[in-house]
């Protein structure tokens, strides 16, 4: 198959080049802001260099996508945090460029990456596919997913589109690029340690799933080799409360009220002391968890289990590890 990928250097991208080419049966090409170095696992992948939110990045991506047989659509946008017009580009109309790129290239198979935060709130709810994706509207990552989500629907008239809607996304490579996002600079290594974050005053109404970018770059392969459509759930278990955040981390503090915890990162992030805005912590607290039965349906089962990913994850991030790709790279501040 030829595997058109966009964001193929980021998080998941890169977890999916390792997969794709691990198989050997398949002809690869990135598409990417910045031609990544030529390193594996980049260096299995032929290169197109695109800015998916660009107003001239139709006819490029076009040209990309010609002859593909399918497309995975994982380039997303979630810094700089405080410039909302920014996300957006990359994120609603990149993704309404790539629709429209897709359909003109007549490519049949469309895989886009959604996520958990695309759906409408469900607090300790389990759900499946069939969960309303309209959003938590005080998260602007959640908005931008969810109308992510009506934009793909638009190629389902001559195209088998999928949506994957996996939960929190963890592998040791991305660890100094998401504490870069949501720590930044001015949180010190010395924090972010076991012995530390079993005093985490976790809110009792906090609970969260995690899934290793492996397991879902297997979930998006699978969906690719069988050409699946429609929407599936990827998460590992067990969920993230406060019961299996003490096992983890050997403790638990005492529970603050979610409330307390959203005025003060609001407070922080509106004074620019780090980079994490509130809805994120609203998304967490109002998310539902994720029924997988549907991915688990086509052959899926996840090879981590989600205390391991969480506990691992942490420990990367006090290293600050790092990948030598141009999103992944733990040296310097990202801007895009």
């Amino acid at each position: 198959m030829r595997i058109v990928v966009t964001g193929g250097s980021g998080n998941v991208g890169t977890a999916l080049l390792r997969c794709l080419a691990g198989s050997g049966r398949h002809h690869v090409v990135g598409v990417s802001r910045r031609r990544p170095p030529d390193v594996p696992p980049y260096d299995a992948a032929e290169w197109v260099c695109v800015d998916v939110g660009a107003k001239d990045a139709i006819p490029a991506l076009r040209d990309a996508f010609a002859g593909a047989d399918a497309v995975v659509h994982l380039a997303w946008a979630i810094s700089p945090s405080h410039d909302r017009d920014r996300r957006r580009r990359t994120n609603q109309n990149g993704t309404a460029a790539v629709v429209a790129a897709v359909r003109a290239a007549g490519v049949g198979h469309l895989v886009h990456q959604s996520s958990v935060g695309s759906y409408a709130p469900g607090p300790g709810r389990t759900v499946d596919e069939s969960w309303p994706v309209t959003g938590i509207e005080t998260s602007s990552y959640s908005v931008d997913k969810a109308a992510a989500e009506v934009i793909v629907a638009r190629a389902e008239d001559q195209v088998t589109v999928a949506r994957v809607r996996p939960a929190l996304i963890f592998q040791d490579a991305a660890a100094s690029d998401v504490a870069q996002y949501f720590a930044g600079p001015l949180v010190p290594r010395l924090l972010i340690r076991r012995g530390v974050l079993r005093f985490a005053p976790l809110p009792a109404a906090l609970a969260f799933q995690v899934v290793h970018a492996d397991d879902v770059a297997r979930a998006l392969e699978l969906i690719l080799t069988q050409r699946a459509g429609g929407a599936f759930n990827v998460a590992a278990q067990p969920i993230i409360d406060r019961d299996t955040w003490r096992e983890v981390f050997g403790g638990v503090g005492p529970p603050v009220p979610p409330s307390a915890l959203c005025a003060a990162a609001a407070a922080t992030w509106r004074a620019r002391l780090q980079p994490t805005e509130p809805g994120w912590l609203d998304m967490a607290v109002h998310a539902p968890f994720l029924d997988t039965g549907r991915i688990e349906s086509i052959g899926w089962t996840p090879r981590h289990d989600a205390r391991t990913v969480l506990g691992e994850f942490i420990d990367a991030m006090g290293r600050r590890d790092s990948h030598p790709g141009p999103l992944l790279h733990g040296r310097r501040r990202r801007r895009d």
